[in-house]
Formats: structure tokens, sequence, C-alpha cells
């Protein structure tokens, strides 16, 4: 079974599946902000933190799957699950095999849409260097994950981020990046699911586009969406302002536009 962290006795459960070379650590400055009513339940992905690999491949249902193994194991349903980056295409997979268990489903600087072509060819040539020169692949690409206005006030965040992705398994990461090469369009789960659907993005966000996801949305009531001036990990730059609109739409439903 993945590894998982439990916290809180709130009444609402909070899923948090993280993204690529990051693992539950990565959650401590949006916990601190998240309201006392969510109980949290931090998952470590495959091949991430302390969760064995367990193909040479990790399909986004695969992975799913997995997570609700972890759910049925601790008698878990009716949950909000908020997935980053490959934890939000891995909650898309959830979303689409096991709508039944969700009250909400928040992309967390994710997008539906799948790899396009030069996407998909820059994570086949990533492969080899992955697999024999990992160190190099984590500190070229996590400083580009992070707003490069502020770069100097991040520097932190930077070296944090760093230093969780090179705690990473590097095969665990290889299968992951493989997995997400054969990810499909995923819109019409956000057509069709009945949940409230919550979308965070950033304005500087360089791993997703942005402006192409929000814009294509569905445009439906139980959808709402935010973009803050951030990267890609709005867990890090903007952990506050992340939380309060969190707790706002998935506790409150509150109508208000939060002024960003």
């Amino acid at each position: 079974m993945l590894n998982f962290e439990k916290k809180g006795q709130g009444k609402e459960t909070l899923v948090l599946l993280h993204g690529f070379m990051e693992n539950i650590s990565i959650w401590g400055d949006l916990e601190k902000n998240l309201s006392k009513d969510f109980t949290l339940l931090k998952i470590d992905l495959p091949g991430h933190g302390k969760s064995d690999i367990l193909a040479e491949v990790h399909t986004m249902e695969m992975m799913a799957e997995e997570v609700k193994k972890v759910l049925d194991h601790q008698n878990l349903n009716n949950i909000h699950l908020l997935g980053h980056s490959m934890g939000g295409y891995v909650s898309l997979a959830f979303a689409e095999k096991f709508s039944e268990y969700l009250k909400s489903l928040t992309l967390f600087f994710s997008t539906y849409f799948p790899d396009d072509a030069e996407k998909k060819e820059q994570r086949k040539k990533s492969y080899r260097v992955i697999k024999d020169a990992f160190a190099h692949y984590a500190r070229v690409g996590i400083p580009n994950l992070f707003n490069p206005n502020e770069r100097d006030v991040l520097e932190g965040k930077i070296e944090t981020a760093l230093e969780v992705a090179l705690s990473t398994n590097n095969l665990g990461a290889l299968a992951c990046v493989k997995g997400m090469v054969e990810r499909t369009d995923k819109k019409h789960i956000l057509e069709n699911l009945e949940c409230r659907i919550l979308v965070l993005a950033g304005k500087h966000d360089n791993a997703v586009k942005t402006e192409n996801t929000i814009h294509n949305l569905p445009d439906r009531t139980n959808i709402k969406s935010y973009v803050l001036d951030c990267g890609h990990n709005g867990h890090w730059e903007k952990p506050s302002i992340c939380a309060e609109i969190i707790n706002t739409e998935l506790l409150h439903h509150l109508p208000k536009k939060l002024v960003l």
C-alpha cells in the first residue's frame, strides 16, 4: 500500500496528492493555513516519498487505483480530492473511475489536457537523463517551476523543492514520466462530473498552459477557477491565498470572488 499520513479531526476529509518529484512533505506551508474543519490525508504516489515503485510505467489510472486502496483501507468516501500537477492528472483518472467517492475535485496547478506532441517529445528525451543524470535533471528543472519575477524572494522555497526532488527515486520518477506521456484528454470528466470542481492556476506557470486550461473550462455552475500571480507551485509561493480559496470554496461555497 502507498505511504500516507493522516492529520486532524475535521468533519471533511481533504486528500492531497503531490506532483512529480514531490512527496507528502510539500504540504507544510499550505497545511498551516487550511481550516481545522478538514482532516488531511496526504499520500505518497508510487515511486515517490516512501511509496514503492510498482511498475516500469506508472499510468495515471494505475496510480488512481492505488489511491483508492488507501481510501478503502481508511474507510473513506465522500472526500475532497486535490492534486498538484501530476497529482491532478491522477485525480482526474480517479474521478473517471470512482466519481462516487468525490465531494469535490481540485486541480491545483494542473490541467485536463494531455501532453501535446512537443511536450511528449521533451518527456521522451528526458528518459535517459532521468536514468543517468537525475541530480542534473532536477537542478535544471526545479527553478523554472517558480515565478521568474520572484526568484530572489523564493530562493529558500526553491532550495526546499530541490531537496525534495533529489530525495525522489530516479527510477520512480522515470516510471511516472512514462505514465504522463500516455495521458489522454480528460476534459469530458469536467463536463460530466457532478461534484464541485475547483481550478487553481498560476499566471507564470511554465509547466502548465494556464490560459489554455482556464479558457477552455466547461461553462458549468459547479466549476470555479482562480489565476494567481505565481508559478507552478502555489503551495510554496502563495500558500495562504491558496488555502483561503480552498477553505472558502470547499467549505463555504461563497459566491464572492476573492481579491488576489
